[in-house]
């Protein structure tokens, strides 16, 4: 079971919660609105996994060569291809019906969600700052699916700061990945992405930079927004802006002292400071809200 486990990464799931802050913003919380958000949150893990499963089949043959990845359930024998092939069909199946149950809307966005990962894949992932956007995309699909797949209007506050913090969080990945690089043994460029080649340390810390204040920026207008405090009848969620730039800056900090950035769950499940950060940002924003 445990092989599984790490083949399907259910500690993934966590990014799937972009499904649920369309119905957290737009005070949608009645039975009928959050079961359906269920069924998307469901539909979205199914394929996240299956997206997981499938890049592993992709590149067995590169991850046996790989120092950390050849210890993958896939690369290292522990799992069977055909076992792999088995959960793919049926993750892929269980996604689709869960997204036809609560909307086409859904449907639509989980299946957008694997033909991009299919492009990802197949070449995208080797076009500098493409790639990125590529990764962003997939949020944006979660929060689409969240939204219009629910019946509620997408905030353009809420689709701007989720695309700068996709953006954020996936250029610090790439530069979390030439700090291993840097400090790595190995120099074989056939082992990491090729990508890689046209990112250059001086690059993505603008993009960072640029990403990460345009994050802190566009929510902080989203909170002073009249349109904002007219819609949850209250002007004390700038409250929530410190716990936004903290993470932010934690985040940071983790990516230069702490040799993290990779995994984006895993980082925020191991760090107490920003776990904490984050349930802070949860409980005021609730509060806040209700």
């Amino acid at each position: 079971m445990r092989p599984v486990l790490k083949l399907i990464r259910p500690h993934q799931y966590l990014k799937n919660g972009f499904v649920l802050l369309g119905p957290l913003f737009a005070h949608k919380w009645d039975p009928g609105t959050l079961a359906l958000t269920l069924l998307a949150f469901f539909a979205f893990c199914s394929m996240a996994s299956a997206v997981y499963i499938l890049n592993d089949i992709l590149d067995i043959e590169a991850d046996r060569a790989h120092p950390v990845k050849r210890n993958r359930p896939l690369p290292s024998g522990t799992i069977s291809l055909r076992l792999a092939k088995i959960l793919l069909g049926t993750l892929i199946f269980s996604s689709v019906m869960l997204s036809t149950l609560t909307s086409w809307w859904v449907l639509l966005c989980v299946i957008s969600y694997l033909a991009i990962n299919i492009l990802y894949s197949w070449r995208l992932k080797h076009i500098v700052i493409l790639d990125v956007f590529i990764i962003s995309a997939g949020f944006m699909l979660r929060i689409l699916a969240g939204t219009v797949g629910l019946g509620i209007a997408p905030s353009a506050w809420l689709l701007l700061c989720g695309l700068m913090v996709t953006l954020f969080l996936g250029f610090a990945k790439r530069r979390a990945e030439l700090l291993m690089l840097e400090s790595s043994d190995y120099e074989n460029s056939n082992l990491t992405r090729r990508v890689l080649d046209d990112y250059s340390p001086q690059m993505l810390e603008q993009f960072i930079s640029v990403t990460a204040a345009c994050t802190i920026i566009a929510y902080g207008l989203y909170t002073v927004s009249p349109q904002t405090v007219a819609i949850h009848g209250s002007d004390n969620l700038i409250y929530t802006l410190p716990f936004v730039v903290y993470g932010i800056f934690r985040y940071l900090y983790l990516l230069h002292r702490r040799a993290k950035g990779n995994d984006t769950a895993k980082d925020l499940a191991q760090d107490p400071h920003l776990l904490t950060t984050v349930m802070a940002w949860v409980g005021i924003t609730l509060w806040v809200l209700s």
